[in-house]
This record gives structure tokens, sequence and C-alpha cells, in this order.
């Protein structure tokens, strides 16, 4: 078993980082939710469903896939007590695991 890999696509203002903020209320993350972009990576404690790491990870502004791996991707996706989000997964689909699902967001009409 492996980490759970959730890439949120949708253009830029249409929720994404406020879905994870939502989640990790509900998942009761007390501190502010921010989105990582200039950081990439985003780790939070929590005890929910088996999982004990929300792994936030913004890949908007990463040049390559690979860039991913200098943050330790192996092992965040190999522990399956990580949740992980990824804003743009389409910039690292090359590394997304196989099994990894989606959530589209679009703006509303």
């Amino acid at each position: 078993m492996k980490a759970t890999v959730v890439g949120l696509q949708g253009e830029l203002g249409s929720g994404k980082t406020h879905f994870v903020k939502m989640l990790g209320k509900m998942m009761g993350i007390e501190e502010h939710i921010t989105s990582p972009t200039f950081v990439i990576m985003k780790t939070y404690d929590i005890d929910w469903r088996g999982f004990k790491k929300l792994i936030h990870i913004d890949a908007y502004r990463l040049e390559s896939a690979q860039e991913l791996l200098h943050l330790g991707w192996q092992d965040l996706i190999e522990n399956p007590e990580n949740l992980i989000l990824i804003e743009w997964p389409e910039k690292v689909e090359g590394i997304m695991p196989k099994d990894s699902k989606t959530i589209l967001f679009q703006h509303e009409k």
C-alpha cells in the first residue's frame, strides 16, 4: 500500500487551495492553510482515517517533474499514511502514480 495522491486540476482562482483549506479544517488542522506556491510543499500533521500527514504541493512554478524528486517525492509516495494533494498535477504528470486520482475545478458560469 502506498500514499493516496490526488491531483487538483483547474485554472487560477478555481478553488483548489480553498478546497485544501476546507478539507484540512475538516481533518482538524487548526493552523492557517495557505497556498504553497512559493515554497512548493507544506506538510500538516493529522490523525484522520489512517492518515498521519496531509501534504499540500503546488507544482505551478516547477519547471519539470524531476524537481519533485529533490523534495523526497519517492519517500512521500511510499508512505500509506500520507495524503498528498497536488495543485497543477499536469506539470508533474510524468511522476504521478498510476493510481492517483484527479479532481477537476472549474469557475462557475
